[in-house]
């Protein structure tokens, strides 16, 4: 079986960003640029002569494909055995935990997460390490730097492989394992969860609606809502795969999973309803007639994880991104916990959690996880809110408002600028830079603004420096205004505005976020020239 050295020369633009690297299908699809990138991968991640790689991904267009090229060129380079997902299909947190069960070297997620899918939309790919988190900041400037001097990649000759049934094949001495992509997944959800409770909890006329948005979760739902829970048929809607995500926005946003939404502020709306996006790390759950800002559902998950036989000997911890509301801290320090603030990015949780000090972490752009994977998880949380709602028999909007009485309530909320040319977003932000010097002591707002910084971290277990990862004016009181550019987008670029004000007086907590936060969203456009310079009026997606 022949091995060819296939001679090439770089593509510009191949850095990975804080989940891989995205672009077009069509930039994909070009002839060697996957290519050229996987062998930039190989070449960065140190000796897997012999080892375990596992790939997968969300099923969207060009996955299947993609993973043809990369089984070739992972034989080529010198893996023994790839574990791949049915069909191609491996959730992200289902593919962190193959990883970390089967002690594999790494894996290739191919996925761009909450992005549109189709032959003119979007495809990503992304190396986990053999913890199953994300690759640090130094393995993936490793990686960038190889893609800027590549000039040849290895791969085999050979037909494509069927995948669509479990089995073995060889391939230039190395094994290829076509596993189940849902049974590993479910079977640690069971050990974490008590599952007799939820299903005693579906069938005592609590109902709920799941959404798949036509993405990965569709196979995890259907397996363990409607089987392992014996939650009724139909519960799970959209749960079919699509190579385009069914023509929709796979995000589980209030904006995006709008079909979602209109069920649950809907006449006779169910108790609970959940959404997951395209590889399915990210949540949004709703009550009837409610939302949980998953700032707050973090912090909720941390207050009641003595409910969950998973964590009911406690928590090490809590971890949660810098844009992520201060919620979780004021849980944390009832409960004796340590607190993280990081960037955005799942890998700086995964040190923490290699380390021992924390297990539960979130962000604010709808992803909750533990230590239980290093991955965020969609899945994951809508069980957890499951089984704590079956713990305290009490609606989603009782235990969120309960929690706002005995922590306070910071209102907060995401307002996104979505494909804004790339220079006005870069202005934005250094309008706000470049006031930092007068901006302390004024009053804005009604607040009085205590300082002003470019977020920078500095990780506590390996030492490694994080900065300008968000503009923030940080006011006396504790509320904040915090300007970021999204990382996660295909075309031009994203101006993401975080807005949050706490509110201890219980009187006080019934506003909705957009009207209690008035006052501090005109501050925002007034410091930043944000609508002058993007040209928009309003958000594109308000959160």
């Amino acid at each position: 079986m022949k091995i060819h050295t296939i001679a090439t020369e770089p593509f510009e633009g191949q850095r990975p960003g804080t989940s891989g690297l995205r672009k077009k299908v069509k930039v994909f699809q070009q002839p060697h640029y996957l290519e050229n990138f996987v062998q930039s991968v190989f070449d960065s991640i140190g000796d897997f002569q012999g080892e375990t790689l596992v790939v997968g991904g969300d099923g969207r267009f060009y996955n299947l494909q993609a993973i043809q090229i990369i089984l070739k060129m992972a034989a080529a380079n010198g893996f023994s055995r790839v574990l791949v997902g049915q069909n191609g299909i491996l959730s992200t947190p289902a593919a962190s935990n193959i990883i970390r069960k089967y002690n594999a070297y790494g894996g290739l997620i191919l996925s761009a997460s909450h992005n549109p899918a189709g032959p003119d939309e979007d495809f990503g790919i992304k190396y986990n390490m053999g913890n199953g988190g994300p690759a640090p900041e130094g393995v993936t400037e490793a990686m960038f730097e190889q893609t800027e001097k590549i000039e040849w990649y290895q791969i085999v000759e050979h037909d494509d492989f069927d995948l669509s049934q479990l089995g073995n094949y060889e391939l230039a001495g190395m094994q290829i394992e076509v596993i189940d992509a849902v049974a590993d997944y479910a079977e640690l959800m069971q050990s974490l969860f008590d599952f007799d409770a939820i299903k005693a909890l579906l069938a005592d006329d609590f109902s709920i609606s799941f959404d798949a948005m036509h993405a990965v979760t569709g196979p995890y739902a259907m397996t363990i809502i409607e089987g392992m829970l014996e939650a009724p048929a139909g519960t799970v809607i959209n749960g079919v795969p699509k190579e385009d995500f069914g023509g929709g926005h796979p995000d589980p946003n209030l904006t995006y999973a709008h079909e979602l939404v209109d069920i649950l502020y809907g006449e006779d709306a169910p108790d609970f309803g959940a959404a997951s996006d395209g590889d399915g790390d990210r949540n949004m759950v709703l009550g009837n007639h409610f939302f949980v800002t998953p700032s707050d559902s973090l912090a909720i998950l941390a207050a009641n994880a003595h409910l969950v036989p998973g964590y009911k000997g406690g928590i090490a911890g809590v971890a949660r991104s810098m844009p992520t509301s201060g919620a979780a801290d004021r849980v944390a320090q009832a409960l004796g916990l340590a607190c993280y603030e990081t960037p955005t990015g799942w890998k700086f949780f995964g040190n923490l959690m290699d380390a021992g000090r924390v297990t539960l972490c979130g962000e604010e752009s709808f992803g909750t996880g533990s230590d239980h994977v290093r991955e965020k998880d969609g899945l994951w949380a809508v069980l957890f809110w499951l089984n704590v709602l079956a713990a305290r028999q009490e609606s989603v909007e009782a235990i969120v408002v309960d929690h706002w009485q005995k922590f306070g309530r910071n209102y907060y909320s995401r307002h996104d600028y979505e494909g804004v040319d790339s220079a006005a977003a870069e202005q934005v932000l250094q309008n706000v830079r470049d006031k930092f010097s007068t901006l302390p002591g004024q009053t804005l707002a009604g607040r009085v603004v205590g300082n002003c910084d470019d977020f920078a971290y500095t990780d506590p277990v390996d030492g490694s420096i994080s900065e300008n990862q968000g503009v923030r004016v940080l006011f006396k009181d504790g509320s904040r205004l915090i300007f970021r550019l999204s990382g996660t987008g295909t075309s031009g670029a994203t101006v993401r505005l975080y807005l949050e004000s706490y509110e201890a007086d219980a009187e006080k907590q019934g506003l909705d976020a957009q009207d209690a936060l008035a006052d501090m969203i005109v501050a925002a456009d007034e410091i930043s020239g944000l609508k002058a310079l993007t040209g928009r009026e309003k958000p594109t997606v308000i959160t």
